[in-house]
């Protein structure tokens, strides 16, 4: 069966150093990963951004890129419409408890002093992710270089065991942050009710265009990305991500996965090229 969809993620995957979707991950300028753009729109088959971005900033990125849809917030928001002129989307909440209904989730773990306790516990280790953190709904967005495992032991100590903590890949050396330097390679996280991620959130959208897995690939560069892998019928992981520490024992779990010969834009224009064969 042929493709129909390609969920794609941003930072990392389809634009490179300073988002731009023209230069290569050594700096360099390419037109590649837009002659796969435009093979991909004139074949008809939609585009959809996955990112940890938020929903207006996918809105403006679907307008530049002509993709169809979005899923943002690491799975938590669905958007679509892009074809009938007037955005739609829908807020998933997933674990979140009841008797936090009709709240975002952002805030509620905002408010409730949770996120800056979870700081607090690692001391120039974890952060806001400023300015990104501003403007989302159901996550927040932190950096920094933690043991996941054990956040998630403190979380539910302190009654948050519904709240995950994911890491959505490694940020560019030499951005400024008020980290110490042990924080190296500084990781983004996204604090996000359980019940939410990438994968589910494609596999949500795919039943809703009346799709199966077949007709879908899936393009990433970090763990978070890997989540897609189960809903799709190939997954390309970009060379660079494939560089991560641990990632080869993580790609073995998925027998879908195949790792792009390029970094970022490049790799992402082969596996674009794949979808249209």
């Amino acid at each position: 069966m042929s493709i129909q969809v390609v969920y794609s993620d941003l930072d990392g995957t389809m634009v490179g150093p300073g988002g731009c979707f023209f230069r290569r991950e050594d700096g360099q300028l390419s037109l590649e990963p837009a002659r796969a753009l435009v093979e991909l729109l004139a074949a008809g088959v939609a585009l959809v951004l996955v990112s940890g971005r938020t929903r207006p900033q996918l809105v403006e990125a679907a307008h530049v890129f002509g993709a169809d849809g979005y899923v943002a917030e690491l799975g938590a928001v669905i958007g679509w419409g892009a074809a009938a002129g007037s955005w739609q989307h829908e807020l998933l909440v997933g674990d979140t408890p009841a008797a936090y209904a009709g709240q975002l989730p952002a805030e509620v773990a905002e408010d409730s002093g949770i996120v800056a306790a979870l700081c607090a516990r690692y001391p120039g280790r974890l952060e806001h992710h400023e300015p990104w953190h501003e403007g989302h709904e159901a996550d927040v967005m932190l950096r920094g270089l933690v043991d996941i495992a054990d956040a998630q032991d403190w979380l539910a100590t302190q009654g948050f065991g519904w709240l995950r903590l994911r890491d959505n890949g490694v940020l560019p050396p030499g951005r400024p942050t008020g980290l110490d330097a042990a924080a190296v390679p500084t990781h983004v996280y996204h604090l996000m009710p359980a019940g939410l991620s990438k994968g589910l959130a494609v596999r949500h959208d795919l039943a809703r265009r009346g799709l199966t897995a077949t007709e879908a690939i899936a393009i990433g560069d970090s763990v978070s990305d890997l989540d897609m892998a189960p809903y799709v019928d190939r997954f390309w992981l970009t060379e660079n991500g494939a560089r991560q520490p641990h990632m080869a024992a993580l790609v073995a779990v998925h027998p879908n996965v195949r790792v792009c010969a390029e970094a970022v834009g490049l790799g992402w224009a082969q596996a674009v090229r794949d979808a249209l064969r």
